[in-house]
């Protein structure tokens, strides 16, 4: 006869092997393209062998990448999305070598997971951020395929005339290459400055500031109120969070023709 401990062993659900980079990038390590660089520079290790790029993961197989190591293993993953309304003078990184405050320090604790951000905002843009627990759904969420639209709050100073507004709708030459907005909204007007309402489908570094500056304007104020379907909800103050209603949830999925496991290999990280 078996004891219980025999039995459980062998009811264990084994799940097949995952290429390494989408295991990786499902743990929120980085995109998948970051990591297959990676995997090309000779810098991830399975099981104290040099990973080939494709070759598959399994349950107790063990990464060593950048003098860290992980574990792989198959979780029943818990998949949340929580909404950031971010401050100025906070920035989107994990740690801050000047030891300014990050959008890390104010999110809520997590036990076996952890939160990445769908998306940055610059130090002194304010407004909607996305985190989730789901690597590969933030991955699916910024890469430029999936042209979500972005709609941002800007305050202009300057001039602001009408071809100047067609020049930011047809698109200008940047340093990074032609952009432009999906759809420029007039919000209002005080003594020297405008208000407007943008959409962009990109998240270029700065794109929004930059933009404008092509045209001899100037953005004194910028605040992200829309990513995709989600809106920045009015009654939530600077530097509150809240958690996404599944119906917020299934919009921004659909949006990518994302579908989660609720079972899959992940990697935890044990030293």
């Amino acid at each position: 006869m078996k004891n219980e401990t025999e039995k459980n062993k062998d009811l264990k659900i084994e799940l097949p092997g995952e290429r390494i980079q989408k295991v990786l990038a499902r743990s929120g390590l980085g995109s998948r393209r970051q990591l297959e660089k990676s995997i090309k520079m000779a810098q991830i290790y399975v099981n104290g062998k040099l990973a080939e790029l494709g070759c598959k993961v399994a349950e107790g197989d063990i990464i060593s990448w950048k003098n860290r190591k992980w574990v792989i293993e198959g979780k029943t993953q818990e998949f949340k999305i929580i909404m950031y309304n971010k401050p100025l003078g906070q920035i989107c990184t994990r740690k801050d070598e000047k030891g300014r405050p990050t959008v890390f320090d104010h999110l809520p604790e997590l036990k076996g997971q952890r939160w990445i951000n769908i998306g940055r905002l610059d130090i002194n843009t304010t407004g909607l951020l996305l985190f989730t627990t789901d690597g590969e759904f933030a991955n699916h969420m910024m890469h430029p395929s999936t042209k979500i639209d972005r709609e941002y709050a800007c305050r202009v100073y300057g001039d602001v005339d009408q071809i100047k507004l067609d020049n930011l709708r047809k698109g200008v030459e940047l340093e990074d290459g032609k952009a432009k907005f999906n759809d420029i909204q007039a919000a209002g007007a005080g003594e020297s400055n405008q208000w407007f309402h943008v959409t962009l489908l990109e998240g270029r570094n700065r794109e929004v500031r930059r933009l404008w500056e092509s045209q001899d304007l100037k953005v004194n104020r910028l605040k992200r109120v829309r990513f995709g379907g989600v809106f920045l909800p009015k009654k939530l103050r600077t530097g509150q969070i809240q958690e996404l209603t599944n119906g917020e949830q299934n919009i921004l999925m659909q949006d990518v023709k994302y579908t989660p496991q609720n079972l899959e290999l992940i990697a935890r990280h044990i030293r």
